[in-house]
């Protein structure tokens, strides 16, 4: 096993220079939010539900003009934005795509968002572009590939990501790490935060027999910017195994709420998304959801970290 390094002098310089991005400044509020998807834009707008903030998929709005964009613009007023990327491909072997990272930039300069997140994963090569998001080993050559590409997204979008953990089907185990560490490492060399995805840990945990709990309990929870909950369902493949599936397309399961409290009460509040994708459900419903998570993050309003 290679050695682990440290997060270099001038990889922390050049991150403390560019500073976060002017809405980043106070990050996104430790409260419930939601993602937004187009069946909830009346509602959104309104106001209603006890909705913190709101996150984006960023390649929906990398239009030049027109009315998406004038959408976002009266997003930013009402909300904090979460700003996600769900096509960099930072497990890729290829450096970021410079015309992606330059829509990326005028996107944050012109909506100023409190928190940018991808994830651990790849979805391009060669020029072809797979619309998914592909496992990476995790082992000291892919550590050190995807390190390099996050610090050239954060200097050239001069803000700071947070790297989201992932939904895995095969044993991702090649390699030196375990994948808690593997993102501990690459937070520690790159100074990115991290975006826990709870879903993810409980649907990969259960298609790997991992614990769950062990997960959690080692995860560096002081390094989390924001919380995705979202529902997941049970697939049985073509050979008569079944497995778990991030399909965003249900509601929260119990197993999830249960290992989110957890969380909340052993880390204190963190910013919290609702995530809701597919079979999208009337507002009302998913206002609840967004209710319940903030009603978890009420009850340990007064966790200290010194507790």
């Amino acid at each position: 096993m290679a050695p682990l390094e440290s997060r270099s002098e001038h990889a922390t310089g050049r991150l403390e220079a560019a500073g976060p991005s002017r809405g980043q400044s106070g990050g996104l509020p430790k409260a419930a939010g939601l993602g937004l998807r187009r069946e909830h834009i009346r509602e959104v707008l309104a106001g209603e539900g006890a909705i913190g903030f709101v996150e984006i998929h960023a390649e929906n709005y990398m239009s030049a003009g027109g009315p998406t964009l004038e959408l976002l613009d009266d997003l930013a007023r009402l909300y904090p934005i979460s700003l996600h990327g769900v096509a960099l491909s930072l497990g890729g072997m290829e450096r970021p795509d410079s015309d992606h990272l330059n829509r990326l930039r005028t996107l944050i300069d012109r909506v100023s968002p409190a928190a940018f997140s991808e994830h651990l994963a790849w979805s391009s090569h060669d020029g072809v572009y797979f619309n998914d998001l592909l496992p990476v080993g995790y082992n000291s050559e892919t550590l050190g590939r995807i390190c390099s590409h996050i610090d050239e997204v954060q200097d050239r979008l001069g803000t700071r990501l947070l790297l989201e953990n992932p939904s895995t089907y095969l044993n991702p185990q090649i390699g030196d790490l375990d994948e808690v560490s593997f993102l501990d490492e690459i937070s520690e060399r790159t100074g990115c935060g991290l975006l826990l995805d709870i879903n993810n840990v409980f649907v990969s945990t259960a298609n790997h027999g991992w614990d769950p709990g062990d997960y959690l309990n080692r995860f560096p929870l002081h390094k989390v910017g924001e919380i995705h909950l979202a529902g997941h369902e049970r697939i049985v493949g073509a050979a008569g195994e079944d497995f778990l599936l991030d399909s965003h397309g249900d509601a929260v399961s119990e197993a999830v709420w249960s290992l989110y409290a957890d969380v909340i009460a052993t880390g204190g509040p963190k910013p919290t998304l609702i995530e809701r994708d597919n079979h999208v459900p009337d507002f009302s419903v998913i206002a609840k959801e967004v209710e319940r998570a903030a009603a978890v993050l009420s009850a340990v309003r007064g966790w200290s970290s010194s507790c």
